[in-house]
């Protein structure tokens, strides 16, 4: 019977080619996943501000689910998604399990913030600018120095990120951590400069930690 071949109508006759075909065989395929595969948990369909809909997987774009729906049972998703099944499964076995830490973590009780002084410094030949920080820590650890960094604002988690600042930190047990807020300039490299404009000091006996740290001039 050749008159109910796709596309065609009532009374009309030939055989059906094979575009035809491929859509009768698409829609039909549309039409038992839309009633089997719950879309909400397929990981690569994504929703754009468009209302369409894209396959993350093969990054194809399509206009509704039906349409998504039809393309996850054709040849390029099934061929995608063994090739990423294939690749998971060769990650999995490359993967090491990481050996469990058998270093404790030192805990002390901290006993509040120590002193400080900060004084803005510029070098008059060169017209840099910076600045000298004096920490003061009478009853810092025996056997501990005191050691300072430098952090982006993305790195800390007390406040919201802002690319115009970095933060300073310095750490002496048991102190508390203390931390400034300085300028997001790039900070002059001791190694370069030999030490004439960035230096640190831990003075024992004062129990004083002093250093000073240079911008380096934008041109």
């Amino acid at each position: 019977d050749c008159q109910n071949r796709v596309g065609s109508k009532f009374g009309g006759g030939g055989v059906a080619g094979a575009s035809e075909t491929n859509i009768d065989r698409r829609e039909r395929l549309r039409k038992i996943a839309m009633g089997v595969v719950d879309l909400n948990k397929d990981p690569y369909i994504l929703r754009n501000h468009l209302g369409s809909l894209e396959c993350r997987l093969c990054l194809t774009l399509h206009t509704n689910e039906g349409s998504y729906l039809a393309h996850t049972q054709g040849k390029k998703h099934q061929t995608n998604l063994a090739r990423r099944a294939a690749r998971d499964m060769k990650e999995g076995e490359l993967q090491v399990a990481p050996k469990q830490s058998t270093v404790q973590r030192k805990v002390f009780l901290k006993i509040g913030r120590p002193g400080y002084r900060v004084t803005k410094v510029r070098d008059r030949e060169s017209n840099k600018e910076g600045m000298m920080v004096q920490i003061h820590l009478p009853q810092i650890k025996a056997g501990v120095i005191p050691r300072r960094r430098f952090m982006s604002a993305w790195e800390q988690k007390r406040e919201p990120p802002n690319k115009s600042y970095q933060y300073l930190i310095v750490a002496a047990e048991p102190y508390e951590t203390i931390a400034f807020r300085i300028p997001a300039r790039e900070i002059e490299d001791e190694l370069d400069d030999g030490g004439y404009w960035n230096w640190s000091h831990w003075d024992p006996d004062t129990k004083q930690y002093s250093f000073q740290f240079m911008f380096r001039q934008s041109f």
